[in-house]
């Protein structure tokens, strides 16, 4: 695997923290995510989490993009509440963000050591949910960001 790393999106951790310190109440939302549109828009939303598993923020916020007219985004965080910092995503979102975007870049890490990279690189040799996607990234390759 080889990870590139790119400029991570300040206004963007900021954008999700701001949403996790002000929206993030209770047991019920605790995590909030933020993710840049190709067009520079940025959208935001919070898990809702129940007994039955309720959907992550990475999951609510493919959703609100989409109401939204969004269905290009181009780089995505998580942050915890309580000032928990940014959060990666789990497994399931990893393949949900993959299946939706796979040229998405993520930010991840902690303190000096916060960094964007591919989700492809959060998920290396992974399945592909739809052939649709298989023909998209032959049409147009992921090329340096």
């Amino acid at each position: 695997m080889t990870t590139q790393s790119h400029a991570v999106d300040r206004e963007l951790v900021q954008a999700a923290a701001h949403v996790a310190r002000t929206r993030c109440r209770g047991d019920n939302h605790t995590m909030a995510a933020a993710a840049r549109t190709r067009d520079g828009r940025i959208v935001t939303a919070v898990n809702a989490y129940h007994f039955t598993g309720g959907p992550c923020a990475e999951l609510v916020l493919i959703g609100t993009a989409a109401a939204q007219g969004a269905y290009e985004l181009d780089t995505i965080v998580a942050v915890g509440d309580r000032d928990r910092g940014i959060v990666p995503p789990c497994g399931r979102c990893r393949q949900a963000l993959l299946d939706y975007f796979p040229a998405l870049r993520v930010i991840v890490g902690e303190g000096d050591r916060v960094r964007a990279v591919r989700i492809t690189d959060l998920l290396p040799e992974s399945y592909v949910w739809a052939d649709h996607q298989l023909a998209a990234e032959e049409a147009e390759p992921l090329g340096e960001g």
